[in-house]
C-alpha cells in the first residue's frame, strides 16, 4: 500500500468487490470497468448497461476474484476505509479494443517493442470525494505501483476537450493529471492525445 495525506492506495483485489460496485453505482456508471472486454456491438453494449447491467458486476467481480489482468488496477480508501477511486491499468495485451479505435489504429507509436506496456483504462472517483484531487494522486501512485505488476510503461487515452464538460466525460482521466506524473505526449491529435510514462524499477523517475 502507498500512502496520501488523505487516502491510501491499494492494487485491487476479491476483497475490494463490494466496494467497486458501490462506486461504480454511486458514480452512476454501469459499465463496472467492462467495455474494453466486451465483444458485442453497439447496441448490445448499450442493452447490457441499462437493461443487464448485473453482468458487468458480475464480471467485474469474476475478474477480481481470478486475479484476471482484466481487473488489474489500483483503489483509493478513504479515512473511515471506503472506497471512493479506482484506476483501471491493465496489460495492453488484454486492451486491444483500446488500440482497435479508429483515432489510435496504426499509429507510429504504438510500433515496436510492446513488453511490459500497460493501459490506463478508466479513472473513476465518488463524485462527493471529486475536485480534491484524488485523480491526480491516482495517476502519481500508479506510477509507484505498476513497476511490481511488470509494467516498464504507461500509456493513457485522456480527453482534452476544447470547452468545459462533465466530469463523467473525462472517466479516461484529466490530462494534467497525467502531465503532472511525468506523462509526455507521443501522439498529439486534438482532443484526444495518447500520453506515455516509461517507468524504472522504482517508478519514479
Amino acid at each position: 500500500m502507498n500512502e496520501d495525506a488523505r487516502w491510501t492506495f491499494a492494487d485491487a483485489g476479491v476483497e475490494h468487490t463490494a466496494g467497486l460496485a458501490a462506486l461504480f453505482e454511486a458514480a452512476g456508471s454501469p459499465c463496472h470497468c467492462r467495455y474494453w472486454h466486451f465483444e458485442g456491438d453497439k447496441n448490445a453494449w448499450l442493452e447490457r448497461c441499462y437493461v443487464n447491467v448485473g453482468d458487468n458486476r458480475r464480471e467485474l467481480a469474476d475478474a477480481l476474484a481470478t486475479r484476471s489482468d482484466e481487473a488489474r488496477g489500483l483503489v483509493a480508501l478513504g479515512a473511515n476505509g471506503d472506497l471512493v477511486g479506482w484506476l483501471k491499468a491493465a496489460p495492453a495485451a488484454v486492451m486491444g479494443k483500446v488500440y482497435g479505435q479508429r483515432l489510435y489504429r496504426g499509429l507510429p507509436c504504438f510500433q515496436g517493442d510492446r513488453s511490459g506496456v500497460f493501459t490506463i483504462g478508466c479513472v473513476l472517483v465518488r463524485p462527493d470525494a471529486r475536485h480534491l484531487g484524488l485523480a491526480r494522486a491516482l495517476v502519481a501512485a500508479v506510477v509507484k505501483h505498476a513497476p511490481a505488476w511488470g509494467a516498464r510503461s504507461l500509456e493513457a487515452f485522456p480527453r482534452r476537450p476544447r470547452e468545459a464538460v462533465s466530469d463523467e466525460e473525462l472517466w479516461t482521466g484529466p490530462v494534467n493529471a497525467f502531465v503532472a506524473a511525468g506523462f509526455v505526449e507521443v501522439n498529439d491529435f486534438a482532443p484526444y492525445p495518447v500520453l506515455r510514462r516509461h517507468l524504472t524499477d522504482a517508478g519514479a523517475s
